[in-house]
């Protein structure tokens, strides 16, 4: 222990720190000056900011007040910002991601049902009540075609206007390769005196349109060839006093067309005639009312006279009621004959045979020939010879021949 002149002994070893009044006079004097370097820093940022905006306000002054930073210019982000759990820039628009849920896992799809019940209900239930009306309108549209194709022409229609009506009328009745024009020609005058119906007997003008089958069939005539098979039928509403009934119209034809001198003389075809409960004729032999013919999807009639026809779309031999009854003149009195005739030609255009012509003077006119209108080939080719006739068929050459009935003129052996 030792003792410094004017002062405190102090241990040995140990600095003594001896309070100097100037030293605290240094101290406040280091502070002040801080304090300085600050403000003028502070001064300094605060005219910085305000050169970059304006030194001086409105009024020409200087700027002074609290200071306050300028707002940072927005910034568009990238694509980070969609991902899940981020959250939206305020100056950026709402917009949809290409890839909302990139990255992520996806549960598996369940895959449907495929029992068919489950495939059932699942159609059901996507369609509703179409399920139940497809077949419906199905099953209408069936029995709408069927009803349609089974119907009757009506008449005066143009049902059958592209196919044949051949016989011995004209303009669709005579036509035997092609049909009933589309534009038919307008009624012809044509001046044939011996194509005029004759007097004679009654008969019905107007039947119903529809025919019924007369009960009865036959053997088998001809001994070779194809088999065709055929009906006798009257029409609705015809009078029978004018043709002696049913049972003789069809006694008349069957026995026609069983004569060996009938379609069945050269052994290249047969004849049958069957009742109702066959399914499905060659052909039917139907006496019918002249109204009934003159329909256009019968035989037509252009020309005036009365005329029979066979028309394939109906699969008909049409005999016109007042032919039967009165005849032609060919054959003058001779009803017998001319009915003979009128039951061979036009059963003759069912076989597949067509129009001829007289093959010399004074010869049997062939039974293809339309003796209806008369024997005279000038006769006949004038009234082929119109705008939708059987041009060609007849050539005008003045031969006039015999009337003739059947297919082989020939005399039966006595």
């Amino acid at each position: 222990m030792s003792a410094e002149p004017d002062g405190p002994p102090v241990a040995d070893g140990i600095p003594v720190r001896v309070w100097d009044p100037g030293s605290v006079d240094r101290l406040e004097q280091d502070a002040r000056a801080h304090d300085r370097r600050a403000s003028a820093a502070g001064s300094a940022r605060r005219s910085t900011s305000s050169a970059r905006d304006s030194s001086l306000t409105d009024t020409g002054s200087p700027r002074v007040g609290q200071f306050r930073p300028s707002k940072r210019p927005a910034q568009r982000v990238g694509e980070d910002r969609y991902r899940p759990g981020s959250r939206r820039t305020s100056a950026e628009p709402l917009k949809a991601s290409w890839q909302p849920h990139e990255g992520e896992q996806r549960p598996p799809r369940r895959k449907p049902p495929t029992s068919g019940k489950a495939r059932l209900g699942r159609f059901v239930k996507t369609y509703g009540w179409r399920v139940y009306a497809l077949p419906i309108l199905m099953v209408i549209t069936v029995l709408v075609v069927v009803n349609t194709a089974g119907s009757p022409p009506e008449p005066g229609s143009a049902s059958g206007a592209g196919e044949a009506a051949v016989g011995d009328s004209a303009v669709g009745g005579i036509d035997s390769g092609g049909g009933v024009p589309e534009n038919p020609a307008q009624p012809a005058n044509v001046n044939v005196p011996t194509a005029d119906l004759p007097t004679g007997g009654p008969f019905t003008q107007a039947g119903k349109g529809t025919w019924h089958v007369v009960p009865g069939s036959g053997p088998v005539i001809g001994k070779s060839g194809k088999l065709f098979t055929y009906t006798v039928e009257v029409e609705d509403g015809v009078d029978p006093a004018s043709y002696a009934g049913d049972d003789g119209f069809a006694s008349a034809v069957q026995g026609i067309l069983s004569d060996p001198r009938s379609w069945t003389w050269n052994g290249e075809l047969r004849l049958q005639r069957v009742d109702s409960s066959y399914p499905d004729p060659s052909f039917r032999v139907s006496l019918t009312s002249p109204n009934t013919t003159h329909r256009a999807d019968a035989c037509g009639f252009q020309i005036k006279f009365e005329a029979s026809c066979y028309r394939s779309s109906m699969d008909r031999v049409l005999i016109n009621l007042a032919r039967w009854v009165r005849g032609a003149k060919a054959y003058g009195a001779d009803m017998t004959g001319y009915r003979q005739y009128a039951i061979n030609h036009e059963v003759g255009h069912a076989l597949g045979n067509h129009h001829v012509g007289c093959p010399g003077n004074g010869k049997p006119a062939p039974v293809m020939m339309q003796q209806s209108f008369g024997v005279a080939d000038d006769y006949v080719a004038m009234l082929n010879d119109i705008p939708g006739g059987d041009k060609g068929k007849v050539a005008a050459d003045h031969r006039v021949c015999e009337p003739n009935a059947w297919p082989d003129p020939t005399p039966p052996a006595q």
